[in-house]
């Protein structure tokens, strides 16, 4: 039996480099960068080393990227820090954000603040006019993803800033499913704040980062030592740090050669699928889509139930982001697409990356179909 990880959306495995240059640093180098002596300065080298690399990443100056513990944290940094130094005022976001940013939001609508959520088309894409129809004058932020973590969809974040900017709000982006995936040049593009993440370009787990403008002031959710220029309080996860500078450096320089692989294979799968498997389909934008993402639907069949046949043959994919795994509900991204009730139950991502062949595709595609013609001859809704 194969071992295919097919999951990458999810998180990704290290690069070896990075699993060396971490053990390095964690044997050699025990300083504190905010010490003064010599390991500290030494750690603090370390430190704005990797700033350097992870702003690199998105085209940003090293002084303008702050370290979290991960995507969520600085979507929650940038969310609530612009709420609480607001005090009031009205949010907008979309109805198929990450829980990071939608039940960021929803909280603060229990907490006065006037949210609107945008809806989404078939495709989850968030339409820029819709936000320009949502924009007010009391509008204080607007939080739009660059790539929907489940389907893929790319959304035009140039355009729906562009509309941000001229209204006089706060525009934040997460991209945590784009950077590493889709050139991002925060010089180029109207965004005020956004957020990044180790483990989504084969770093480690519980490190990420939030970009900010000198113009976007964030009320402080971290009291302490003042670290992070006193954006986030709290010793930095230096090891943690050092191996996504070391993630960010690799795909910085791989990125063009290995997204284009990755398409090839989203685009292997998603052809032969449709072609193959009667009664299947894609989700998300045809064209307008992140290169390593694929999530298809098949009428007839349980999603979860073909993950397990999948999981039983060494495919490891998704029936819905990580994150969410486990709930009972179905997923909020595809029931904001509007989709049927088999379309949205029978869903299954799979997403590639480092290490992924065409004789991955291939052997994923052979274990669905015999998966999916199993599950049906035993379901009661299926006469073929």
């Amino acid at each position: 039996m194969r071992n295919i990880y097919a999951d990458h959306a999810a998180t990704t495995p290290l690069f070896p480099q990075v699993i060396d240059g971490m053990a390095d640093f964690m044997r050699n180098h025990p300083g504190n960068p905010s010490s003064l002596h010599a390991m500290g300065r030494e750690a603090k080298q370390y430190l704005e080393r990797a700033r350097d690399s992870v702003a690199a990443l998105i085209g940003a100056p090293a002084e303008q990227v702050y370290f979290t513990s991960g995507g969520t944290e600085a979507n929650n940094m940038a969310i609530f820090g612009t709420a609480n130094l607001a005090g009031r005022g009205h949010i907008i976001t979309g109805g198929t954000e990450h829980h990071a940013v939608l039940d960021s939001c929803l909280h603060l609508a229990k907490q006065g603040f006037e949210v609107t959520v945008l809806g989404a088309d078939e495709f989850g894409m968030t339409d820029p006019q819709e936000v320009k129809r949502a924009l007010r004058p009391d509008t204080v932020l607007v939080s739009v993803m660059h790539v929907n973590n489940e389907v893929g969809t790319v959304n035009p974040i140039a355009e729906i800033g562009a509309l941000v900017r001229e209204a006089g709000a706060l525009f934040h982006v997460d991209a945590v499913q784009s950077a590493g995936k889709l050139a991002i040049d925060v010089n180029r593009l109207p965004v005020d704040m956004l957020t990044f993440s180790s483990h989504k370009i084969n770093g480690p787990k519980g490190v990420g980062a939030l970009y900010k403008r000198p113009e976007a002031r964030l009320a402080r959710l971290t009291f302490g030592g003042g670290q992070e220029k006193k954006v986030r309080s709290g010793t930095e996860n230096l090891p943690g740090i050092v191996g996504f500078g070391l993630a960010a450096d690799l795909t910085r320089k791989k990125m063009p050669v290995l997204t284009a692989e990755w398409a090839v294979l989203r685009d292997r799968l998603i052809r032969r699928v449709l072609e193959e498997i009667p009664h299947s389909y894609l989700n998300g934008h045809p064209e307008q889509r992140a290169p390593h993402n694929a999530n298809l639907s098949c009428d007839f069949i349980e999603g979860e139930a073909l993950l397990l046949i999948l999981d039983s043959k060494g495919v490891c994919c998704s029936a819905g982001s990580a994150c969410s795994s486990g709930s009972a509900e179905p997923s909020h991204v595809l029931t904001a697409m509007g989709l049927s009730e088999g379309r949205k139950s029978s869903a299954l991502r799979f997403s590639f990356g480092y290490g992924n062949t065409a004789e991955d595709v291939d052997y994923i595609i052979d274990v669905m179909k015999a998966g999916v013609e199993r599950l049906r001859r035993a379901s009661p809704f299926c006469s073929n």
